[in-house]
């Protein structure tokens, strides 16, 4: 009977020393696995520009100067939240592509998209616009700042055919002088161009080899 008992207290003890082992190994294990961290993408590079949105009835009328309609391809580049693609999509039907530097704002476009019903006719994507190609576009908007609008002139005229229009929001494009300039009522001002069929002569040696 002792015997027994004693043999019984064993198995008992060998039992309970297996079950915290077991505990320990868990909690061991637990706290070696790795926690996976979502990859946020940050941005290539720091914007040339600070985020100002253009406001909305602003947009309205940079749409309407350069004559949107369903079978344009609208490139906005430095496109912020997305609102000028998205209006000419909602309004006009085109379609339309937004090029931004930061993630950030490429979240919202397409949150804003979304939200508007347009992501079968809305693109944005997350590239430094010196490195884009916008080559399909015919309508291209900016809003930018004087100095990156003429170091972006040469890429204009090398990417994109004759008849695109191009649209800036504010600033202009040194000494390639537009085809049309609007004062709108809340004081903003548009610029209007449309890519000829050969570099105007003033800027042939600034722009054609570059």
């Amino acid at each position: 009977m002792q015997l027994r008992r004693t043999a019984w207290v064993l198995m008992a003890s060998i039992g309970l020393a297996v079950g915290v082992a077991g505990c320990n190994s868990q909690t061991l294990t637990n706290a070696q696995t790795p926690q996976v961290e979502t990859p946020t993408q940050s941005p290539e590079r720091q914007p040339d520009v600070v985020y100002v949105p253009t406001p909305q009835t602003v947009v309205d009328e940079m749409l309407a100067l350069a004559k949107v309609t369903k079978d344009d391809v609208i490139y906005d580049l430095g496109s912020g939240d997305g609102r000028i693609p998205i209006t000419a999509a909602q309004k006009f039907g085109a379609r339309g592509v937004g090029i931004d530097i930061n993630p950030e704002r490429i979240r919202e476009a397409n949150e804003n998209a979304q939200k508007a019903g347009v992501t079968d006719r809305v693109t944005f994507l997350q590239q430094d616009l010196f490195q884009s190609d916008f080559s399909e576009a015919t309508v291209v908007t900016l809003y930018l700042l004087p100095e990156l609008n003429v170091k972006l002139r040469p890429q204009l005229f090398k990417q994109l055919k004759p008849g695109t229009r191009i649209v800036s929001h504010d600033f202009d494009m040194g000494d390639w002088k537009p085809d049309q300039v609007v004062q709108t009522q809340e004081g903003s001002t548009i610029y209007y161009w449309v890519i000829p069929e050969q570099i105007p002569a003033n800027l042939r040696n600034t722009d054609s080899n570059t």
